[in-house]
């Protein structure tokens, strides 16, 4: 044997060692399972990758969803598809659960669908070396639901899900919900009926959790000038006209708000000239204009970030201010939408991220710390964050979601589901 090599063996075994003594015979058989299991665990993480199931592509999301009914169903979970409404136009969402009397009730946060549509170009599930994978929606989040999965797995061969209650609901539309006050009902009120929450979208490795996450609204500013010859712009009676309205707008929403932790403000798309079009649903626009004519209309849409309602709040606010201050001649309004609110960070989150470093911790893999809200965009878990307590950034570990190159960390996978298996374990104590 090499040096080097028995020196490592010598440095990591006494901690290896060390981490397993703070494990108890449940625990330790669990790990043991999970390790068994894996073959099978890469199997089903392979077959739902290569699935497209691209938010709009309904049939898609159902045969991912499909695939975990039958998962589930092996390991005694009760499972159903819930159907949106038609006006939601999306797939639907998958739920399995198991009800008991014993341990904490448990909510399992996960999406089956990706951002990547039938009509992109399709990334299959492949091993790029030996630690890293690559497919679609590989860590966001086709990964965090196998690896939820592969946990409950283990936890059923040992009996130790028996009178748990535990509902996993993974979501058909979390890339691009349909209307939520529709498609989220039957979720939020599901979850009250728990007392946590656990979300698993990307790991951000070993050492933070997701204690909050900042909340997504969008924007519409619509601005109108006088149609006119373009040789009398700034002048009297043709004024400013809609596209420097709509400009003077947007940069002073950036030396206004600019820079406010946790906050910001995208604009995504600008269409401007004598006569615009823009469809809400596609995002396509048209615009019609000359050089040598005054705009009359803009359209301008973007989207709101913001970490709790009182920052969300104050932000429309001035919004609205500099919104109403206009150019000669020129009109302007700005529609604000909810779309996904914010995870705050509490007292109970914060809990939950100590007790997930304490089982880190005794498993050999280092502690734990709170995750910076600015790095995470919305979730679904921030739904039901207000009524329990939650926890996210639980899933699989990778880099480059929502891009074709999306990768999946195949040496971090397995320890990431040991180290969820011995969280839930411990919660459902």
């Amino acid at each position: 044997m090499k040096k080097f090599t028995l020196l490592l063996i010598l440095a990591v075994s006494p901690l290896f060692t060390f981490a397993q003594q703070k494990l108890n015979k449940d625990e330790k058989k669990l790990i043991e399972l999970i390790d068994k299991n894996y073959q099978e665990t890469l199997a089903i993480l392979e077959e739902v990758i290569n699935i497209n199931s691209g938010s709009l592509n309904k049939e898609g999301v159902r045969e991912v969803g499909r695939v975990f009914e039958r998962e589930f169903q092996k390991i005694g979970f009760q499972t159903e598809w819930l159907e949106v409404p038609e006006e939601v136009n999306r797939a639907g969402h998958f739920v399995a659960t198991r009800k008991g009397t014993k341990g904490k009730k448990l909510f399992l946060i996960g999406h089956l669908d990706t951002v990547f549509e039938k009509d992109m170009p399709f990334n299959p599930f492949t091993y790029l070396n030996d630690s890293t994978a690559t497919g679609q929606g590989a860590n966001d989040m086709k990964g965090g639901d196998v690896l939820v999965l592969a946990s409950l797995k283990a936890m059923h061969q040992l009996g130790l899900l028996d009178d748990r209650t535990i509902t996993v609901y993974f979501n058909g539309d979390e890339e691009s919900t349909g209307d939520a006050a529709l498609s989220r009902k039957d979720f939020t009120e599901r979850a009250k009926q728990h007392d946590i929450a656990l979300g698993y979208e990307t790991a951000q490795g070993f050492s933070t959790a997701t204690v909050a996450r900042r909340g997504a609204g969008g924007w519409t500013l619509k601005t109108s000038g006088r149609q006119s010859h373009s040789s009398g712009v700034f002048g009297q009676g043709a004024g400013y006209g809609a596209i420097y309205e709509a400009a003077r707008i947007l940069n002073e929403f950036r030396e206004a708000l600019a820079g406010e932790k946790y906050l910001t403000f995208n604009p995504g798309q600008f269409i401007g000239g004598s006569d615009v079009k823009l469809d809400p649903i596609s995002g396509t626009g048209t615009a019609l204009g000359k050089t040598n004519i005054v705009a009359r209309e803009a359209i301008v849409t973007g989207d709101l970030r913001f970490l709790g309602e009182a920052q969300k709040e104050a932000a429309r606010t001035k919004m609205r201010e500099i919104v109403a201050k206009n150019l000669h001649q020129t009109d302007a309004e700005i529609t604000f939408y909810d779309y996904i609110p914010s995870m705050e960070p509490t007292e109970g989150n914060y809990a939950l991220a100590e007790f997930l470093s304490k089982v880190s911790q005794d498993m050999g893999y280092g502690p734990v710390k709170p995750g910076d809200p600015g790095s995470r965009g919305a979730g679904d878990i921030s739904f039901v964050a207000e009524f329990m307590d939650c926890l996210d950034g639980l899933g699989a570990s990778g880099t480059g979601a929502h891009a074709p190159g999306e990768t999946i960390n195949m040496k971090q996978f397995p320890d990431l589901i040991k180290r969820n298996t011995i969280f839930l374990y411990r919660l459902t104590r």
